[in-house]
């Protein structure tokens, strides 16, 4: 018989706190940081909104706090069916959805909660030349109407702007923030970026999705030209950065990556 000593685990009741951080984790991955309740994000997530100035680990910047709030807010949108437009309507397995893609992500929320397998992203990149959101946090659907044309009030997000890194931050987060909660238990999403923003990216997903969800940062290597004498480099590589939602999800980034889907 195992002698039960006082350092022995069932000497000891359980872990109450170690616990709940650990369901904490699971349920808001985002307010847990280095092991330890981030409260003032908590209370964010619960509505409770209040500014305090303690120094922790975190990645911060201008907006943060209305991105979080922007992806609690209910959407005012609906869907509407369009069957003279679609090929099989009664018999389809497939779904194409039109409009803001922050309207449609909320709107997803209640029918495909937790039920979707695999999401693939391709987001604007930043790079100076490519438009970003800049959402209108009282209808989101100028957005739509800017970037299919309809209205050309939007512009690209340059460094000549002051928040540059923080409007991009500002409209990733709230997208990326959704899209978790769509994602099943073993689900994974795929991220594509460039060198711009990949490390806010990563450190942005880490905060989402969890530290410990990081699955792997895969390299597309889009061109072997050599730079030209003229340049010092030239870029040759974008990036597929991937996360599970929870440890379940290993399976299906193998099979993603067997099958060759091309991306591109």
């Amino acid at each position: 018989m195992e002698k039960i000593t006082l350092q022995h685990p069932n000497s000891q009741s359980a872990d109450l706190i170690k616990e709940n951080i650990e369901q904490l984790k699971q349920l808001f991955p985002e307010v847990i940081k280095e092991g330890k309740v981030d409260f003032e994000a908590l209370n964010d997530l619960l509505g409770n909104y209040a500014d305090t100035a303690e120094e922790r680990f975190s990645l911060n910047w201008a907006g943060k706090a209305n991105a979080r709030r922007e992806a609690q807010k209910r959407s005012t949108g609906t869907l509407r069916p369009c069957p003279e437009e679609s090929v099989d309507w009664d018999t389809t397995q497939n779904l194409y959805i039109e409009g803001d893609n922050l309207e449609v992500l909320k709107l997803l929320q209640k029918s495909y909660h937790s039920q979707v397998k695999m999401i693939y992203i391709d987001p604007p990149y930043n790079t100076g030349n490519d438009f970003v959101y800049k959402d209108d946090y009282k209808d989101n659907m100028a957005n739509y109407l800017a970037l299919t044309g309809q209205d050309k009030k939007l512009s690209t997000n340059t460094e000549s702007d002051g928040r540059y890194h923080s409007n991009w931050l500002n409209m990733m987060y709230p997208r990326l923030k959704l899209a978790r909660n769509l994602l099943t238990e073993d689900g994974a999403i795929f991220i594509s970026i460039g060198v711009e923003e990949l490390a806010n990216l990563k450190t942005l997903c880490n905060e989402i999705f969890g530290e410990q969800n990081f699955v792997e940062v895969f390299s597309w290597v889009k061109t072997s030209t050599p730079p030209a004498l003229s340049t010092k480099s030239r870029k040759t590589n974008e990036y597929i950065l991937c996360f599970e939602k929870t440890k379940m999800a290993l399976n299906i980034m193998v099979n993603f990556l067997m099958e060759g889907i091309n991306l591109y």
